[in-house]
């Protein structure tokens, strides 16, 4: 049993989708980043980072529970662990954790970056803005001409194509229109559609009601 800790935010749905995709059991344990649930000391004992997901798979390394938190090293972790979703030689292994890496240094923090000065900041500064939105096309076309190449990032589909696309579930965010990248449209597409995908998406939802209708009944 995987118990996951996470919220509704994208880069916290990599994990449920992995394991909807290895057919995993996993329980969801709601941290409202929005009230600070985040840095109570007990998830920081799981996350010194406090930062959203973690994981305790209470069956790790010597049969022993074993906490892990940042998003790339779980999905790279849970991927070995099952022997699923990261390649079959040591190339394609490698190719795979190259996608990983490229999403964790650059999608990930600069999409970031980019929806905060869009849309978060309470003055608008146009160069951080043109900085991060210029950084976050290059990088989408980065992807672009990788997914003219081979149907998914890695070449089959993988731990790298979960990492990546949650980013691009509301692109507007950081001033891309994916109708400007048709690989891109197609990759994430194909990515969305896929039923485990679907079910991780419901079941965060899901777990989001629970946790709110429990926090207005107390």
């Amino acid at each position: 049993m995987i118990d996951v800790y996470t919220w509704t935010t994208g880069n916290s749905r990599k994990i449920p989708i992995f394991l909807e995709e290895a057919q995993v059991p996993y329980r969801l344990h709601m941290v409202n980043i929005r009230i600070g649930e985040q840095f109570k000391p007990e998830f920081v004992a799981i996350c010194p980072n406090s930062k959203v997901p973690a994981i305790i798979d209470q069956e790790g390394p010597g049969g022993n529970p074993f906490a892990l938190f940042e998003s790339g090293a779980i999905l790279i972790y849970l991927a070995d662990k099952y022997g699923k979703f990261i390649g079959k030689d040591a190339a394609e292994r490698y190719r795979t954790i190259e996608w990983v890496m490229f999403q964790m240094a650059n999608v990930g923090p600069l999409f970031g970056q980019a929806n905060h000065f869009l849309n978060k900041t309470p003055e608008k500064i146009p160069y951080a803005i043109e900085r991060y939105v210029t950084e976050a096309k290059r990088i989408t076309m980065v992807m672009e001409k990788r997914l003219g190449e081979v149907e998914y990032l890695a070449g089959d589909y993988s731990i790298a194509d979960i990492a990546s696309y949650v980013w691009l579930r509301n692109p507007k965010n950081e001033g891309i229109a994916l109708e400007d990248y048709p690989n891109v449209k197609r990759w994430f597409n194909a990515v969305d559609a896929r039923p485990a995908v679907q079910r991780a998406h419901k079941a965060v939802e899901d777990a989001a009601k629970q946790y709110q209708a429990m926090k207005v009944a107390v």
